[in-house]
């Protein structure tokens, strides 16, 4: 259970999936389907969507690469939080959007593996959040020429090490996009 006092509520965290981020990630296309599933399921059940948009000199901000990619369509209505930073909190709106709505656990998807999406699963378990990652709704591009695995066990193994994550008073775990329950902590 979430640390955080008067934090009920749940909201699904969708990070980075922007057009420079997604060009050449692992299984983009699968990722990024099972991201519109559960963009619907949270919509459906009036969960929360929360949005995240990062850029630096690579995604600079208006360019074509910083645009989230056209198959996954932010309403009007759901937050979207711009980042410069590899975890979503650092420097952000982001933990005030998530007090304002009561949000004490965060459903994880997106890009990059590797990078914002660690960043931020370990940012929100610090902060007192409960956190739980997507298995199968996260991706990377291949980083071998820089020393990296292959971006099939980069995934992998952060999926291994955040089924066993855990911090007293949070919890943290993986599941599938099939498995995703918005309503519990599982």
């Amino acid at each position: 259970m979430t640390t955080l006092e008067n934090r009920p509520n749940t909201a699904l965290l969708v990070i980075d999936v922007q057009n420079g981020n997604l060009e050449g990630a692992h299984e983009r296309d699968a990722v990024v389907a099972n991201i519109s599933d559960l963009v619907e399921n949270a919509r459906r059940e009036r969960v929360p969507v929360v949005w995240v948009q990062h850029s630096d000199e690579q995604l600079e901000k208006g360019s074509a690469g910083w645009r989230i990619v056209p198959e996954l369509k932010p309403t009007d209505k759901e937050p979207l939080v711009e980042k410069h930073y590899a975890d979503s909190f650092d420097g952000t709106t982001l933990e005030t959007v998530l007090s304002d709505l009561g949000i004490g656990r965060l459903v994880v998807a997106g890009a990059q593996t590797d990078e914002c999406i660690r960043a931020t699963l370990h940012g929100a378990v610090v902060r007192g959040y409960d956190a739980t990652l997507v298995s199968d709704a996260h991706t990377t591009e291949d980083h071998q020429e820089w020393g990296a695995p292959p971006p099939d066990a980069v995934i992998a193994h952060t999926n291994l090490y955040w089924t066993y994550h855990r911090a007293p008073g949070r919890t943290a775990g993986t599941v599938s996009t099939k498995e995703v329950s918005f309503g519990d902590s599982s």
